[in-house]
């Protein structure tokens, strides 16, 4: 064994020096980017392009270039011109807590790899079941992300909601979910991969403004029933990713309690309204669902990954990945809260819980109300100087901060009118000074923002649609 090399590996004075230097240049590029010392959002390479200079690099790259390289070839999530995915640009203080995580490495598979992390998860999941409007009979964990975090919870719908012992003997008949045909994609994933086929996602329509209509719900579950399919869950989106609408809560809640299905919320990107007292009526009936699934790396200013999945009753979080039927389990198991790998797909998970116990201690709740009002006022806004604007159109009112409009060229055909708003997109990408992406809804293509940076002004509104209006003339 290289002893020399692995005391290089573990020296700590060379850590205490790059670690320094680090966080200089970390803030550094805060301070660029917040106060737009640079123009550009996104300093766009191709894919060829951007491999070239890392294989390079790794052969004749200058080491202390190695950190710069990797922060200069980024998407500037903090720019104020990022207004493109739904990734928050992160509160400093949890790189530090990110940065805990990664050199302690508490698995937390078992309470005794993770002591501390496991018992602030719990304070952290019980805060947002509270919040929530759950009783002290609910419960919940972190997981890694919204996608695996929705899967988890259609797996435990189907052990709550379904009699026969498919986690040990398989399926024996067609089962099903309802969910709106503007839901994440996740959530079909999640349905095939537990065998469910095309014919078990039974997708209800929206209505014009992207909503899942939920006067269509006893047609359609009577239609499914009567081809022999066992609906067991269905699922609102809040809000769903493409348009950012918000299902209607409360009827599905309705409909769910009618006829005994589990009721899972998709609150990803708009569950921590929450905190919101002016936008929580968005959610309305959230008390009411079986599970809710809350990503703190999206509006919550957490890095990624890290989401909650939260039960309406504790003792689902146990149960989802039991090799026992839920009778034979003992009250000591059910209650085992302290061991995250009886209840999530990971074995291993990252200290995740320190970021939300941090933004909680340093800053309060408070601060999820200030960042969410505000960023979903600003989408409101954003929707107001589009509509005042002549070449301009909205997909919807915005329910929230994510904005679809596209821009007008009454000469054009429908047809030549996307390809325009694609050229726009693709010319935006390339010129890097705003980032933003684009969606097609019902055929008609349009650009699309989710305004996630709290410094987002209108004169930078006004500044990307005059953009878009000299790249539409060129092109």
């Amino acid at each position: 064994m290289k002893k020399p090399l692995l005391h290089q590996v573990y020296d700590t004075d060379m850590f205490r020096k790059k670690g320094h230097e680090l966080i200089d240049q970390l803030a550094d590029h805060l301070e660029d980017k917040l106060r737009q010392t640079s123009k550009n959002a996104i300093h766009w390479n191709e894919p060829d392009t951007e491999l070239a200079f890392w294989e390079n690099f790794l052969k004749n790259g200058v080491e202390n270039r190695l950190f710069p390289e990797i922060i200069k070839r980024t998407t500037y999530i903090h720019h104020p011109h990022y207004i493109g995915h739904q990734v928050t640009p992160t509160a400093p203080m949890t790189a530090l807590t990110g940065m805990i995580s990664s050199l302690l490495n508490n698995g937390m598979a078992v309470y005794e790899m993770g002591m501390s992390p496991s018992a602030i998860e719990r304070v952290v999941t019980d805060v947002l079941c509270k919040k929530i409007g759950y009783d002290t009979h609910s419960g919940g964990f972190l997981t890694s992300g919204g996608t695996l975090a929705n899967l988890t919870a259609l797996l435990t719908a189907r052990k709550a909601n379904v009699e026969a012992d498919i986690w040990n003997e398989g399926s024996q008949q067609q089962l099903g979910i309802m969910v709106s045909e503007e839901a994440h994609y996740c959530v079909d994933r999640a349905a095939k991969i537990m065998g469910l086929g095309e014919q078990g996602i039974i997708k209800i329509p929206a209505t014009t403004d992207f909503r899942m209509d939920t006067a269509l719900l006893e047609e359609t579950y009577a239609e499914a029933t009567k081809k022999g399919i066992h609906i067991f869950a269905i699922i609102g989106s809040a809000p769903s990713t493409a348009t950012g609408m918000f299902d209607d809560l409360q009827q599905i809640a309705d409909f769910a309690k009618n006829k005994k299905l589990w009721f899972h919320v998709d609150a990803a990107h708009g569950g921590a309204a929450i905190f919101s007292p002016k936008y929580k009526p968005l959610l309305k009936g959230i008390d009411q669902a079986d599970s809710v699934v809350i990503d703190g790396h999206k509006m919550m200013m957490m890095p990624a990954l890290t989401t909650a999945l939260l039960y309406k009753k504790s003792v689902h979080t146990n149960v989802t990945f039991s090799q026992k039927a839920d009778y034979l389990l003992t009250e000591s198991e059910l209650e085992d809260w302290c061991n995250s790998g009886k209840k999530t797909f990971e074995c291993t998970k990252t200290m995740m819980s320190i970021h939300w116990f941090t933004m909680l201690k340093l800053y309060g709740e408070d601060v999820f109300d200030a960042y969410v009002t505000h960023l979903f006022d600003m989408g409101e806004h954003f929707a107001g100087v589009i509509s005042e604007h002549p070449h301009f159109e909205l997909a919807v009112q915005p329910m929230s901060n994510i904005v679809c409009f596209r821009f007008i060229d009454a000469k054009l055909s429908s047809e030549a009118q996307n390809k325009q708003n694609e050229t726009i997109r693709k010319a935006l990408l390339e010129d890097g000074e705003f980032y933003i992406v684009q969606t097609k809804l019902r055929g008609v293509h349009y650009l699309r923002v989710t305004i996630m940076n709290p410094f987002t002004t209108e004169t930078h509104f006004n500044n990307l649609l005059d953009k878009i209006c000299v790249l539409a003339d060129n092109i």
